[in-house]
């Protein structure tokens, strides 16, 4: 069985390293370092800077799980302001 993990060599802060996530992580890190107009290595290195546990793998993995719910919630506060909205011009 082939494994989800994908080990990738980074550079942090001008030191070399490596990072094993699965691939479904890295496609979301380069969707939100393109978000943020940075490449990946900078966003790596910015979440390492903030990051509190020892595993950056693991921080990684909870950055990007953070990220996109942080967007669903965002999401779905917008379509209940939205369903607000029609209410309100609806009973007008």
């Amino acid at each position: 069985m082939k494994s989800l993990v994908v080990k990738r060599s980074i550079v942090i802060d001008g030191h070399k390293t490596s990072v094993s996530v699965e691939e479904a992580f890295w496609k979301g890190l380069h969707e939100i370092a393109h978000e943020r107009d940075m490449g990946v290595n900078r966003l790596i290195a910015s979440i390492d800077r903030n990051r509190q546990f020892a595993n950056l793998s693991s921080t990684i993995r909870l950055f990007v799980l953070e990220y996109y719910r942080e967007r669903e919630r965002e999401r779905e506060q917008a379509v209940s302001v939205a369903v607000e909205a029609v209410k309100s011009i609806s009973l007008s």
